[in-house]
């Protein structure tokens, strides 16, 4: 490519003895892939940074120039470029599918590992069990968090309110102890009374009530719509419960 349709960018950047701007580094990575030459210009104090704000007009750091037009910050850069901006209150179902990708491969893994296959019952059985731990690890980061989005739609802790801050241990204890296939008389009455709670309060919420609502169920923070994931991880939870309590006899 000659230097005549060579595409080039100006990239002005904080970056400071204490502090490069992560989105900095992203706009340069990012418009280098896509074939440009980038004039990469440092701003290296407090007080250069404030004087290109006000000199251009702009609240935030970085700005990309290309062609003597200002697109703007890395989010304005990736819409400039044709790519995908996740907007801050979207609703998106990638923290679960990335749970439940995991704990499937952990899940599959554990079970190679100890019977030499992935076809095998205990493979959804610790499917499940990893699941609810990873998914109550996800909780408790922010307990509070969490216990509030909770209250939105549990109709146990919308009575009792401390309950939202039990079920994360509840959940995490009783899928450690499915996991390791012990104390099935604590575990699957545990999973079997939050799992039902759960699965009668989502079931009202979204579909008698027909409220939109995010779904605490991979923490506070979530964006994961309240609905039939919801309703079917609950399900999973009922299910196992189940499914161990009616093999319980037979395992003595």
């Amino acid at each position: 490519m000659d230097s005549e349709t060579q595409k080039t960018a100006i990239l002005y950047r904080m970056v400071m003895p204490a502090h490069t701007c992560p989105y900095g580094l992203k706009a340069r990575h990012l418009l280098k892939a896509k074939g440009y030459q980038v004039e990469d210009r440092w701003l290296e104090t407090r007080e250069a940074v404030d004087a290109f704000k006000v000199e251009h007009g702009v609240a935030t750091t970085p700005q990309t120039f290309i062609n003597g037009r200002r697109i703007g910050g890395y989010d304005d850069l990736r819409r400039f470029l044709g790519l995908r901006v996740r907007e801050p209150d979207t609703t998106s179902y990638g923290p679960v599918i990335a749970v439940f990708a995991a704990t499937a491969l952990l899940a599959a893994a554990a079970t190679w590992a100890t019977m030499g296959t992935i076809v095998h019952l205990r493979t959804l059985e610790w499917f499940i069990g990893f699941s609810m731990v990873v998914l109550a690890m996800l909780k408790l980061q922010d307990i509070e968090s969490f216990s509030s989005m909770f209250l939105n739609y549990d109709l146990l802790a919308r009575r009792w309110v401390p309950y939202g801050y039990v079920y994360p241990f509840a959940e995490l204890g009783a899928g450690v102890l499915m996991v390791a296939g012990a104390l099935t008389w604590l575990s699957a009455p545990v999973a079997l009374v939050i799992g039902g709670i759960g699965a009668v309060s989502v079931f009202k919420a979204v579909y008698l009530d027909k409220r939109e609502l995010k779904c605490a169920c991979v923490g506070g923070a979530s964006k994961v719509p309240l609905g039939f994931v919801s309703l079917t991880e609950n399900l999973m939870m009922v299910a196992m419960a189940v499914w161990m309590l009616a093999m319980w006899p037979a395992h003595g």
